[in-house]
């Protein structure tokens, strides 16, 4: 049912989202969407936080100290060393600054709300808290809310959590700002606006700017205060002895006194800490890493166990169709079957894009009586014609996990003898199953259910590429003492024998659950 429908057929029954008045009334009580743009620290103020520092402090009072003791030379190269790692520091700093003042997680389109029981396209900033705003496919979920009407929606949430596979979204489900509107029509009721939505936070977490001293940084401004204690007690010392010997200072033997307890200084030390932060942070620059700090990369070097998913990370997120399983068709007639869901689904996913490649060559899509979306949840997607013979359009076709689907096929039904096989082996194993009778994919629940006596038509492998430098990465992070972890929802066998091929060693442990 389209947005406008739904918002028409919920109007007769009890009004949907505000009248203009109550907007206008929420907007002026700070409910709205309007969020001041943020930036992170001003250039003044990264000057100002690498000027004064307590080592830096220290180091202009030597050089002061220096200077007014006509050691000029040795002044001016305190002084100037401090003035090189300013440079170098803020340099680097002001870099991260501007390409964190391009982080942003919502783009600016127009939004379509309804006000006064009629849709009404409007800037994203003049959303108020309780409008009812209609997403449709393509469309950005711009605020946080929760979920009035839904007719198939279903949401990529991967630019919040990293997970490609799409989210199905019902009435009472939460949507948050940053998504993107992926399939169906649906209405959401705006909740968190402005500052407080989970895409502005995430971009203000980004930006957020904490001075944290490593420590190899305390260890250097600890050694520099005690050289300097150092210096004031033996600079006492030193002028206790003169006065006793000449009853004054002087000048001379002061100055070469002076130029003794100076030496002690280790002028360079900070220069050379922020050089090879500033190295380390160009190299890592080089590789797509923003260092907002320099020393966070120290922080890094002390990281001991690392966790990471395998699609995307360990894989280049792109799937292959190695081999198909016929169980209870022939050959022939699978791989038409396939194609023509792998076609028709009005969603791709990269199993769905993998099919098209290997099988949808010349063929025609489908008319769809309905259709249940792939979820990460339940593990499967469905297709219903309204074409065809009659039969198909009594039935469904279902592709997923073998886990989920296999409680629901028919007594007696078997899986084949090559699944478990191409598990073990790091192959990704689908099912391909159809049913002859399924009025509705989608229960008057709103939720979709399996039917039971499930017929498998096939079982179907396909290969994720593993990334060229993924071998060699693992072998580094091995080789300096990180313990590597895979975290991932696909079958555990499956990431296992994938983990062995990308170099993880072969007695590797294994937890589910």
């Amino acid at each position: 049912m389209a947005a406008a429908a739904v918002a028409r057929q919920q109007q007769e029954t009890s009004p949907l989202g505000l009248t203009e008045a109550e907007a206008r009334a929420r907007h002026a009580r700070g409910e709205g969407n309007r969020v001041e743009p943020s930036i992170s620290r001003s250039y003044a103020r990264i000057l100002l936080q690498n000027v004064v520092t307590p080592i830096h402090i220290l180091l202009f009072v030597i050089a002061i100290f220096l200077g007014l003791l006509s050691l000029y030379g040795d002044a001016i190269m305190t002084g100037g060393l401090i003035v090189i790692n300013i440079v170098v520091s803020v340099i680097q700093e002001a870099r991260a600054k501007r390409q964190l003042d391009r982080i942003a997680l919502l783009t600016k389109p127009m939004a379509t709300v309804i006000r006064d029981g009629k849709e009404r396209a409007l800037d994203p900033a003049e959303i108020v808290r309780g409008d009812a705003v209609v997403a449709r496919p393509g469309d950005q979920i711009l605020v946080d809310g929760v979920v009035l009407q839904s007719s198939n929606l279903s949401v990529d949430e991967s630019l919040l959590t990293g997970e490609s596979d799409l989210i199905a979204k019902k009435p009472g489900d939460n949507v948050y700002s940053g998504s993107f509107c992926m399939t169906g029509t649906g209405i959401y009721e705006a909740g968190n606006v402005g500052a407080s939505s989970v895409a502005q936070q995430i971009t203000a977490q980004a930006r957020t700017y904490r001075d944290v001293k490593t420590p190899l940084q305390r260890e250097v401004g600890l050694i520099l205060r005690v050289i300097f204690l150092l210096m004031v007690a033996l600079g006492v010392q030193v002028g206790n002895s003169l006065w006793k010997i000449y009853n004054e200072l002087p000048l001379k033997e002061s100055v070469q006194a002076a130029a003794v307890i100076a030496a002690l200084v280790p002028q360079g030390l900070v220069l050379m800490v922020t050089v090879t932060y500033a190295m380390a942070a160009v190299r890592m620059s080089g590789k797509g890493a923003l260092i907002q700090r320099m020393n966070a990369v120290e922080s890094t070097s002390h990281i001991a166990v690392l966790c990471m998913d395998k699609t995307g990370t360990l894989t280049t997120n792109r799937l292959t169709l190695q081999n198909i399983e016929p169980l209870e068709m022939a050959e022939t007639e699978v791989r038409q079957h396939l194609a023509e869901y792998a076609v028709s689904t009005p969603t791709a996913n990269h199993t769905i894009d993998a099919l098209v490649e290997a099988l949808g060559g010349g063929v025609s899509p489908r008319r769809l009586r309905e259709e249940a979306p792939f979820s990460s949840a339940r593990k499967w997607s469905a297709l219903a014609y309204a074409d065809g013979r009659p039969e198909e359009q009594r039935g469904a076709y279902y592709l997923g996990a073998p886990d989920m689907l296999e409680p629901a096929l028919h007594p007696g039904a078997s899986l084949g003898t090559r699944a478990e096989t191409w598990k073990d082996s790091g192959l990704r194993v689908l099912l391909f199953a159809w049913h002859p009778d399924v009025p509705r994919l989608q229960g008057e629940d709103g939720e979709h259910h399996l039917p039971q006596g499930l017929i498998p038509l096939a079982a179907i492998a396909f290969s994720d590429e593993l990334r060229p430098e993924a071998r060699a990465t693992i072998d580094a992070f091995r080789d300096t003492g990180v313990t590597l972890k895979v975290i991932s929802g696909d079958h555990p066998e499956t990431v296992r024998a994938l983990a062995i091929q990308a170099g993880f060693p072969p007695d590797c442990k294994m937890v589910s659950g």
